[in-house]
């Protein structure tokens, strides 16, 4: 602890950590600008401790100054799980403090690292699982839960046995009383099926794992055939989580199935390994509403295996997962998981099961449940760091500020938080902002984006450019996205379908003019959409217009977090100001970047 440290740690387990300091002149006093200001510069240990504490805490808000974290027992636990011990937590939270850490802070910390691994799940033979404790008190405390009473039955020996189809409910009850399961009841091995990787694309460009994906796969294995194969990498978008899940495949050499989040995405993984591995087309399949077929590497959708023809109904595609022997399940955006998948994951807790997102955020507050079924957090790369090695662009985000227009105040006024949020978000002042953002990336490839369908239809209407919505048939797709690639139609405008597995490697700016309320895995989504690294070494520019003073701007503060913690800053810009600066700037000026 040292006065000058950023960091506060408070009794309610919030943290709230101070992004700048206050500049001193030879007196020690606060040095000021023009007009009296302080002036300050980033604190000397901000992006220090901005790292630290990501590995178990949770950013909440972000304003300029200070931010704020959260630590859960989530967060704890993820930590853990990837070895962090409660010594280190507690000596990260003493080295970077100003003021002395709370006592209770601490008991909590110990306590939530004791709990996990409290509790083991072992395999004493073929099909006969017992749950164990180095503190059999525990068992018999836990057992007054009906939740976890009724999924054990003491033996002669004084264990308790439970069914091997039961394991996912287990974990899922004794986490939502507190406590993390050691799951080291192994896999069943799938049916065995080589997934060799090429030396060379067909494209013919070398092709090799890079150093963090190879990492990555490690960290899935870490624990061997007891512990290893089951958890979750967390990578930016454009870092290769597809390649990830390659070299995860490849180690595991069995039956795999991989589920996305819609077609275009399917279509984009099969691509990739045809492309990376010696596999024929014969053995990566689709299975989706238009190809129904299943191969030693299958690829579905979410929305595939949820599909059911009433709510009464049973899903007809879940067949999928029980049907075959599969050695490996990945869930793609797993923070998208949807809770009839998670009901599934329960029952496939034999399966080696791998989960890829860019942020473990659930806006649903699920986490736990990805924890617990799919696995922990096993491998994650601040945002900043793989930048700075050129393995994803260098972002630049921008926030474009309009005035509310006046015609809107009387409704939105008098309109409910919902309606509130809707009309500041179709504010119909954006549109001279979008025309010189547009003017201002001539030349570039620019992808316009929002929450509200007759949004984008008036902002096609009146720029004259292509729409991708939910509706757009697959095909029409693929042709719009390929015209997009191949630079004949340089501007597109997507609806949410564009946040998730959309492969635009050459898309370098994306300009937002709507979102979806506050979520942050949203927000992280669409800046990936422009992070791929260009052919050319350029940067990306992500921007974000909101309506001045009104929910837009409340919510879109919310859903840039994720972005705050990842180091990326906001820079905040009147659409006033911005709209001079394009007039200002020479016809004749390279687009900026």
């Amino acid at each position: 602890m040292q006065p000058g440290n950023p960091l506060i740690v408070q009794g309610d387990r919030s943290l709230l950590l101070h992004t700048s300091t206050t500049l001193l002149d030879g007196k020690g006093k606060p040095q000021r600008d023009a007009d009296g200001n302080p002036l300050t510069q980033e604190h000397p240990r901000y992006a220090e401790a901005r790292d630290r504490l990501a590995a178990f805490a949770e950013l909440e808000k972000s304003p300029e100054y200070l931010h704020s974290y959260k630590i859960t027992p989530v967060t704890v636990w993820n930590a853990a799980a990837i070895g962090m011990s409660a010594d280190e937590i507690v000596d990260t939270l003493e080295d970077l403090a100003c003021v002395p850490v709370p006592a209770n802070v601490l008991v909590d910390i110990r306590s939530w690292c004791e709990r996990y691994g409290l509790f083991r799940i072992e395999l004493r033979d073929a099909g006969h699982f017992v749950l164990t404790s180095a503190q059999p008190d525990a068992i018999e405390e836990v057992l007054g839960f009906p939740s976890v009473a009724k999924l054990l039955t003491r033996n002669k020996e004084g264990e308790f046995e439970l069914d091997g189809v039961h394991r996912g409910m287990l974990k899922q009850a004794l986490i939502r009383i507190g406590f993390p399961v050691d799951d080291r009841g192994g896999y069943v091995e799938g049916d065995r099926f080589a997934i060799p990787v090429r030396d060379t694309t067909l494209g013919g460009r070398p092709f090799a794992f890079r150093a963090y994906q190879s990492a990555a796969a490690d960290a899935f294995h870490q624990g061997g055939a007891v512990t290893g194969g089951n958890g979750v990498i967390v990578l930016p978008c454009g870092a290769g989580k597809t390649i990830v899940a390659m070299a995860v495949m490849n180690r595991v050499g069995a039956k795999t199935l991989v589920l996305t989040t819609n077609t275009v995405a399917v279509r984009q993984w099969r691509e990739e390994i045809l492309d990376k591995t010696n596999l024929g087309p014969d053995d990566v399949a689709e299975y989706t509403g238009e190809s129904k077929t299943v191969a030693p590497i299958t690829i579905s959708t979410y929305q595939m295996l949820t599909w059911r023809r009433s709510k009464s109904a049973d899903f007809e595609h879940m067949e999928l997962f029980s049907g075959h022997n599969w050695g490996l399940v990945v869930y793609d955006e797993v923070h998208l998981l949807p809770a009839p998948i998670f009901r599934v994951t329960a029952e496939l807790q034999a399966r080696r099961r791998l989960g890829l997102t860019a942020t473990l955020v659930r806006e649903d507050g699920k986490e736990d449940e990805v924890f617990c079924l799919i696995g922990p957090k096993r491998y994650d790369v601040p945002w900043k760091i793989l930048e700075g090695q050129g393995f994803i662009a260098t972002a630049r985000c921008i926030e474009v500020r309009v005035a509310l227009e006046p015609a809107l105040k009387p409704s939105y006024n008098s309109a409910d938080a919902r309606k509130k949020f809707r009309i500041s978000s179709e504010n119909p002042a954006k549109i001279a902002v979008i025309a010189a953002l547009l003017k201002r990336h001539t030349g570039g490839s620019v992808l316009i984006i929002g929450q509200y369908i007759d949004q984008l239809q008036m902002l096609a209407r009146h720029f004259k450019l292509p729409l991708i919505t939910g509706k757009t048939p697959n095909e029409e797709r693929e042709v719009l996205y390929s015209a997009f690639r191949a630079g004949e139609q340089p501007v597109l405008i997507v609806s949410k379908v564009g946040n998730f597995a959309v492969d635009l490697p050459d898309a370098d700016v994306l300009i937002q003019v709507s979102g979806t309320f506050g979520s942050r895995q949203e927000e992280a989504q669409r800046l990936g959409r422009v992070l791929r690294p260009k052919s050319d070494g350029r940067g990306a520019s992500f921007y974000a217009i909101v309506t001045h003073a009104t929910r837009d701007q409340d919510f879109a503060q919310k859903r840039q977090l994720f972005l705050a913690e990842q180091g990326y800053t906001y820079e905040i810009i009147d659409a006033a100001a911005l709209l001079q600066a394009v007039k200002d700037e020479p016809e004749s000026s390279t687009p900026i970047r």
